[in-house]
């Protein structure tokens, strides 16, 4: 299978060394068989904290491989910025969702699953899944 076929995913967070952690993180647990299309979009263009429209738009057209984009998010003004990005129309890709998932947990869980070739229903399933996750 190539990354052609494959869900793409983006992880927004305030902070571009959280999103490419975690990016690396989840495609590390992920295996080496299959390269998903993940790409961080952290921090603001200037290399501070926050969320930028203009990163997120060209992380998911990075990952964008016709089949869906799964944006997760970290914190409350990411999720915003995503939801203003899908109301305009036209900055994202189509098939674009935003997932409601615990960003660590959920990337993994949305990388693993986009792997094994997986549609994007199944990519945001896994995701949301791991709000269930217990620790003790």
């Amino acid at each position: 299978m190539s990354d052609g076929e494959l869900v793409g995913i983006v992880l927004v967070s305030h902070s571009a060394e959280v999103a490419a952690s975690v990016a690396a993180l989840a495609k590390g647990l992920a295996g080496g068989g299959v390269d998903v299309p993940v790409a961080p979009a952290g921090g603001t263009e200037g290399g501070g904290f926050g969320t930028s429209s203009e990163l997120i738009a060209a992380a998911a057209a990075s990952v964008d491989r016709g089949v869906g984009v799964a944006v997760l998010t970290d914190l409350g003004s990411a999720v915003l910025t995503v939801k203003a990005l899908l109301a305009e129309g036209d900055e994202l890709p189509d098939n674009t969702h935003l997932v409601d998932a615990p960003f660590v947990e959920g990337a993994i869980a949305a990388v693993v699953t986009a792997s094994t070739g997986a549609d994007l229903a199944a990519v945001e399933a896994a995701a949301a899944e791991a709000y269930t996750y217990r620790k003790v």
